[in-house]
């Protein structure tokens, strides 16, 4: 494999683990026969290609690759995915009950059925999805244990998309004890993409949660109460993982063209260097040392190539990287929604599904999504989402840190979701 100046050459390592990657992965789905199969051997294939960097999480003392995997899609038919995974040291999988409506941990299940001695090289984390109470949580665990094909989780959401503290009752601490006796979850955690930093900085004076998944990019970032939030979670020993690491719009990229001065100047600072914006993201965030590992979306193998590329060179990014992150976030800020979903709740308390449909929108523009960003829509009150047309939301507007254009947003989400 080339170097130069301590710089992984992004063409030749792609070329690299794309042949070799996709050769090693052929082989050994050829010598993992089926139980039935009277040439069925053994023999395993040895990994030959560049492992993902771990780091430890948080005061658990067990180490993650810093590169993660959030699998929200089916991964029934993508088996391949999880074995390049595992290949590279990818062994962090993060699902949900309800990701493509159950077959992402049916896609598990089903890999892990058929490899059980690979279970040890797996970090297998899911959620709570949808719980009210503490037995809705006990209810989703079993559900999940079954469909996984697993007797425990590595680490357990208990709380899916936390956003208020106050949902971290002293009950669920005693059945975070009792899971843990019962040596069905080893850590537990909670997930947040609104009011993170109200809701890390709760955490961070409890001596029960073990880690926390949340949104954390150069946008929020540019944020002194999530910095600070950040800071009082590692001083803790609270594992941080980041997830929405790319810090996308809710229109994405600039709608995925380069349209804008901003954009421009954005994806030229970074093809210098040799990588992509996105690559750059996931490079800044992990720059951050108290961040335990990037927690992405990668559906086939290039996207996975790409993301290992990008951890694994030895680049560093310099200042005026981080000021072209800083302008840019700036300049584009009145599309990004940053998840302060407490200001709009407290001016249309009538209305607190502002920052999720903001986010199911993103899930539609940006990231493609658009069944599961449909069905999330779905579930918000009938009687609220006849409102969302006839509501003022000027006010909120004017309040807002970002400038969204929140009306038009709120039109757009129902033309497209309803």
């Amino acid at each position: 494999m080339k170097k130069k100046h301590n710089k992984i050459d992004r063409r030749d390592f792609l070329k690299t683990i794309g042949a070799a990657g996709m050769g090693a992965v052929l082989s050994s789905c050829d010598a993992k026969a089926e139980p039935n199969d009277p040439n069925a051997t053994e023999k395993k294939q040895e990994s030959v290609l560049p492992q993902v960097p771990k780091r430890q999480l948080g005061k658990s003392g067990i180490e993650i690759p810093c590169l993660s995997i959030g699998i929200m899609y089916n991964i029934i038919e993508k088996q391949i995915v999880l074995r390049k995974c595992l290949q590279h040291g990818i062994g962090f999988w993060d699902t949900a009950p309800a990701y493509a409506g159950g077959n992402s941990e049916a896609g598990i299940g089903k890999f892990l059925a058929k490899n059980p001695e690979l279970r040890k090289d797996v970090f297998l984390v899911t959620k709570a999805s949808g719980a009210r109470t503490v037995n809705d949580v006990e209810k989703r665990l079993q559900t999940s244990l079954k469909r996984l094909n697993t007797g425990y989780i590595d680490l357990y959401h208990g709380v899916h998309a936390l956003t208020d503290p106050s949902q971290l009752t002293d009950e669920l601490k005693d059945w975070v004890k009792d899971a843990k006796k019962r040596k069905l979850i080893r850590l537990f955690a909670f997930t947040t993409h609104s009011n993170m930093a109200e809701n890390l900085a709760a955490a961070a004076k409890l001596d029960w949660v073990d880690a926390i998944m949340t949104s954390y990019n150069f946008r929020l970032m540019q944020d002194s109460k999530m910095m600070d939030a950040i800071e009082a979670c590692h001083k803790k020993g609270i594992g941080l993982i980041a997830m929405k690491t790319t810090g996308k719009t809710i229109v994405g990229w600039a709608q995925q063209n380069i349209e804008t001065k901003e954009d421009k100047k954005l994806v030229d600072n970074f093809l210098k260097k040799g990588f992509s914006e996105v690559q750059a993201t996931i490079k800044l965030v992990l720059d951050d040392k108290r961040i335990s590992s990037a927690c992405v979306g990668m559906e086939n193998v290039d996207f996975i190539s790409s993301n290992v590329a990008a951890v694994l060179d030895k680049t560093k990014l310099t200042q005026v990287d981080f000021d072209v992150f800083k302008e840019y976030a700036k300049a584009t800020c009145s599309g990004y929604c940053a998840g302060c979903a407490n200001i709009c709740d407290k001016i249309l308390p009538e209305m607190p599904y502002i920052s999720d449909i903001m986010r199911y929108l993103m899930y539609y523009n940006t990231y493609g999504d658009k069944d599961r960003a449909r069905q999330l829509f779905a579930l918000i009150p009938h009687d609220v989402r006849t409102k969302l047309l006839k509501t003022d939301y000027s006010v909120v507007e004017a309040r807002c840190p970002q400038h969204l254009p929140i009306a038009k947003l709120i039109a757009e989400a129902v033309s497209k979701l309803a």
